[in-house]
């Protein structure tokens, strides 16, 4: 069976070094300079360098191997597979790479900032792998007291950034929570893709086979479904297509050009993959 892309070693380890690479720059670059700690071990870290002068990359360092040694504990092996690497490589990454303020602006930074630690979270993902840190402990909490996730790191990382008050003064720490809000936002989007489409579903009392002509013509995808009336519980077929933001238009009004009773039913599709788009 022919590997895709993401399974490859080769590729696995390019996109690895790639995404810490990107949140090592997104903290030595933007967070740390200003000390914003916007959550997390990298966090963490940037406050106790603040507040006592700690090298960064030792507190990650530390934090990471603290984290292996729950997670070896009282996590599978393969969650322990899956976070080792990230957990020795994006200190390591930290310490090498240079550490400097080049914007100006603070506002602009976290932004920034937040934006491509974004997409260095999103690679990791990509490829089911992780920094360690504090991600580990919302695992835990899953498995034993079945908390959610999604709920447990954003309270570690709100805890993470309240602490910002007591180290930098109460306006960073709302500028780390709109950091956190950015990276949201941009994970959403980097997961998803940006290319949304449009599912389109069409009905017709007697004017289907021309309707299946005109998508055959534009070349749009399209697959027939054979479904039944809920009120007249007669056999009918419906033509579902997937296109592009631009063909909405078009292929609507092309529809009510040849049956203008048409029954068209419309859902936003974030991603599609294989077939005619996507990988």
């Amino acid at each position: 069976m022919k590997k895709r892309l993401v399974q490859k070693p080769w590729f696995y380890w390019i996109v690895l070094v790639v995404a810490l690479e990107m949140i090592a720059i997104s903290v030595n670059f933007f967070y740390a300079p200003i000390n914003i700690a916007a959550g997390g071990a990298t966090g963490l870290a940037i406050l106790l360098d603040a507040s006592f002068g700690i090298n960064r990359s030792l507190t990650v360092l530390v934090i990471n191997l603290i984290m292996i040694g729950a997670a070896w504990l009282l996590l599978d092996k393969k969650t322990v597979k899956n976070i080792i690497f990230g957990s020795f490589l994006l200190p390591l990454l930290m310490y090498i790479t240079p550490s400097q303020k080049i914007v100006e602006d603070d506002l602009l930074a976290v932004i920034v900032g937040g934006a491509v630690f974004a997409l260095g979270i999103a690679a990791l993902y990509r490829i089911n792998a992780s920094s360690g840190g504090t991600t580990v402990p919302p695992m835990i909490l899953k498995k034993y007291f079945h908390l959610d996730p999604a709920i447990t790191l954003l309270a570690i990382d709100m805890l993470v950034t309240f602490f910002n008050i007591f180290v930098s003064g109460l306006n960073a720490f709302f500028m780390a929570s709109f950091s956190l809000v950015v990276t949201s936002f941009v994970m959403r989007y980097t997961e998803a893709g940006l290319d949304h489409k449009y599912q389109v579903q069409v009905m017709s009392q007697d004017k289907l086979p021309e309707i299946k002509k005109m998508l055959e013509s534009e070349d749009h995808a399209m697959t027939i479904f054979n479904v039944r009336g809920g009120y007249s519980a007669n056999e009918k077929e419906l033509v579902m297509a997937v296109i592009d933001n631009q063909s909405y238009g078009p292929l609507v009004a092309a529809v009510h050009d040849i049956d203008p009773d048409a029954f068209i039913v419309t859902s936003n599709v974030v991603k599609v993959h294989g077939g005619t788009f996507g990988i």
